[in-house]
C-alpha cells in the first residue's frame, strides 16, 4: 500500500495524520520536499511518534519556512517533476506532501502534480474550521479532475454533522472514511492510542 497525504490547507494535521497513519499500516514514511524547520523535520517528527519507522531522506531539503517555489528560488534551486523517485520497499509506504494541492513547487508545478507524476492514490485530510468546506469541495474536486483515486477522506478531530454530511456527500463511493480523534498531545503514546483507535468506513 502506498499513499500520498495532502490536505485542504497547511496547519490541519497532515503530519499528525501520517503518524497515525504510519503505525496502523506499519509503514515507511517519505516527505519529498521539507521546506523549513531542517532542525526538527517531519522526518524527524515521524521517527520520534512512531514505532521503528524507515524515514526515507528528502529529495530537497529547504531552508526557508515559505512555500517550495520561494524556498526554492531563494537557494537558486529549480524543482523539477523528475527530481522525484518513489523509494523502493517491500512495506507499506506513505508519502506526505507540504500544504495543499495547490502549493506551488515552482512557478509551473504544483503539488498535484506530483501525486500525479508518482502515480499515487491520495489521502485528504479535512480539518474543521471556518472555510473548511469549500476548501475541501475545492480539493475532492480538483483530484476528480486529474483522475487521482482518493483513497481515503481523513476527518481529523470533531466535526458538526452538517459539515461532515456535506463534505463527505462529494466524494465517490469506493473513497473511504478515516476518522481520528482529537489529539491532545503530539507524542508516542498518545499517536499510538490515536492508531488503536482509528476506524476506516464507507459511505
Amino acid at each position: 500500500m502506498k499513499l500520498f497525504i495532502t490536505g485542504i490547507g497547511t496547519e490541519i494535521g497532515k503530519t499528525i495524520c501520517s503518524a497515525i497513519l504510519v503505525q496502523y499500516f506499519k509503514a515507511d514514511y517519505w516527505k519529498p520536499v521539507q521546506s523549513g524547520d531542517l532542525h526538527y523535520t517531519d522526518s524527524h517528527k515521524i521517527e520520534d511518534w512512531t514505532d521503528h519507522t524507515t524515514c526515507y531522506p528528502e529529495t530537497h531539503r529547504l531552508q526557508l519556512a515559505a512555500s517550495p517555489h520561494q524556498s526554492a528560488r531563494e537557494e537558486n534551486i529549480q524543482i523539477q517533476l523528475d527530481d522525484f523517485q518513489l523509494p523502493e520497499t517491500e512495506n507499506s509506504l506513505i508519502v506526505e506532501g507540504a500544504g495543499g494541492l495547490m502549493v506551488p513547487l515552482s512557478d509551473h508545478i504544483f503539488m498535484i502534480d506530483l501525486i500525479e507524476i508518482l502515480d499515487l492514490p491520495a489521502a485528504l485530510v479535512v480539518r474543521n474550521y471556518l472555510g473548511c468546506i469549500n476548501h475541501s469541495l475545492l480539493s475532492i474536486m480538483a483530484l476528480q479532475q486529474r483522475n487521482i483515486k482518493l483513497e481515503y477522506l481523513i476527518l481529523n478531530g470533531v466535526f458538526p454533522q452538517d459539515t461532515e454530511r456535506l463534505i463527505c456527500s462529494f466524494i465517490e463511493s469506493d473513497t473511504k472514511i478515516i476518522r481520528i480523534p482529537e489529539i491532545t498531545h503530539t507524542d508516542k503514546e498518545h499517536i499510538k492510542m490515536a492508531a488503536k483507535q482509528l476506524t476506516i468506513t464507507k459511505l
